[in-house]
């Protein structure tokens, strides 16, 4: 009977204990990151996302994955405690890359809300020198032509038709 009751103490001890443990929780700055219209001429594009740790445990940011080569995240390795906050720094590299910018950033930790997705969005603007100037298109005006949409019959003689027909044969030969 006293092991009965001494393991009940245990269980009960220990349920208490993972209940008085605190949890990380992860608050960010902003969820989405907008550069507005970017030249590309000015190279590579960062922003930094503030993650700050809302809970009563250290938070670990675990990973950050970007979807694509051309986005590429830095963040805090070291456990943000409770009240403090990291960084997540993602560099876009604009070169070559398309005129949108509309990228997801995933954010795993140890805290219950995650992967965390952020985003960045923008539009880059080409160099100027590259761009060739629009090409002028020609105009056609059809107000000054006279447009008659009268059908009117012709009369092609029968012996003419197998003339063409002959014709037509002797080209498809060749």
């Amino acid at each position: 009977m006293k092991r009965i009751g001494f393991f009940i103490a245990c269980m009960l001890f220990g349920i208490t204990f993972v209940f008085a443990q605190g949890k990380p929780e992860m608050k960010i700055s902003e969820t989405i990151h907008d550069f507005g219209e970017v030249l590309e001429e000015n190279g590579d594009v960062s922003c930094e996302f503030i993650v700050t740790n809302a809970g009563d445990a250290p938070l670990e940011i675990q990973n950050v994955t970007a979807g694509c080569g051309c986005t590429t995240p830095v963040w805090t390795k070291t456990p943000i405690t409770p009240g403090q906050t990291g960084a997540i720094k993602v560099t876009y590299r604009v070169k070559g890359t398309s005129a949108i910018i509309d990228r997801d950033i995933t954010i795993t930790s140890n805290a219950s809300e995650t992967p965390f997705i952020v985003k960045i969005k923008g539009r880059v603007k080409r160099n100027t020198e590259q761009q060739q100037p629009p090409q002028p298109q020609p105009s056609v005006s059809m107000s000054s032509a006279p447009v008659d949409l009268q059908l009117q019959e012709t009369v092609v003689n029968p012996d003419a038709r197998q003339d063409i027909k002959k014709d037509v044969k002797k080209r498809r030969r060749r």
